[in-house]
């Protein structure tokens, strides 16, 4: 019965081994997004760091529970209470950073817009900063995340492939980054004339501010508004949500395999004492007087 239950905890732990490998996915994720998306370089590595000390202890733990190697079970023990802890913090602390924020819904758009006031916190003050915005706006630039939008229709009397109308465009579903940074606010009342380019109404009262940060350069757009780092949170609150719901799943296998954890250490020691397994820890030192 010791060798099943030891031999099941390994099972288990290697089970574990491979489940880790999809948070180790996510942070590599988030890192490709990083890249070339979000453009935010530093979220990746605590859950890169977790997966990776997940697969060690589940190593150790498996080596530990097959081979009935007590000092490993200990090890195994000790550390992976603290990355359940690290787990959970990181989870708690993803929920709270991207707790705030949404897409605001404009009439007669498909698409969300996103404003920063409605964002606060850690993570937008981080966002925010002038000097990290410059490396995060160069990395749009870098990514051509605009450049993407570009779409043509064909001409149904003509043939001949035209940029596509202002109506479709309209209808398009667009990610929170091409709506914040590639275009100027509908509040601005500019006319369109492609996706990245756009003409202001003579006689239009300008009320956002970043109505008067849109440029039709391409290399501008509108990069330094506040819309455009609001879309960039709104794009980084997605992606860790998606993270997180694997994270959870992760953390709930991790407390289970770490209860089971504990039954093969308590295993183990019996075996070191040469305590025979089931064997009574009370007995009594006289007989009770009542008899049945």
């Amino acid at each position: 019965m010791m060798r099943g239950s030891n031999s099941l905890i390994g099972a288990v732990n290697l089970i574990t081994f491979l489940v880790s490998i999809p948070i180790l996915g996510g942070g590599i994720w988030l890192a490709s997004r990083a890249n070339s998306t979000d453009c935010i370089r530093f979220l990746q590595w605590p859950i890169i760091i977790i997966a990776l000390a997940t697969m060690l202890v589940s190593l150790a733990g498996f080596a530990g529970a097959c081979y009935r190697v007590s000092w490993l079970l200990r090890l195994y023990l000790f550390a992976m209470f603290f990355v359940v802890l690290a787990l959970i913090f990181f989870i708690v602390f993803a929920y709270a950073v991207t707790d705030r924020g949404h897409g605001e819904v404009v009439m007669n758009r498909a698409f969300l817009e996103y404003q920063l006031q409605d964002y606060s916190g850690w993570l937008k003050d981080r966002v925010s900063d002038p000097g990290y915005w410059g490396k995060i706006s160069a990395c749009l630039r870098d990514g051509k995340v605009c450049k993407g939008m570009r779409r043509f229709v064909r001409d149904q009397n003509t043939g001949i492939l035209v940029q596509e109308p202002a109506d479709v465009f309209y209808r398009r579903d667009l990610s929170p980054i091409q709506s914040g940074c590639c275009k100027p606010p509908t509040s601005c009342g500019y006319t369109y004339i492609n996706e990245t380019l756009w003409t202001a109404t003579p006689g239009t009262v300008v009320i956002d501010q970043d109505c008067t940060r849109w440029s039709n350069n391409q290399q501008e757009l509108c990069y330094e508004c506040d819309s455009c780092k609001a879309g960039v949170l709104a794009s980084i609150k997605h992606s860790w949500r998606k993270v997180s719901v694997i994270n959870i799943v992760v953390l709930i296998i991790l407390v289970i395999v770490y209860v089971a954890g504990c039954a093969a250490y308590r295993n183990a020691k019996r075996i070191d004492n040469d305590e025979p397994f089931g064997m009574p820890r009370m007995t009594k030192a006289q007989p009770s007087r009542f008899q049945f």
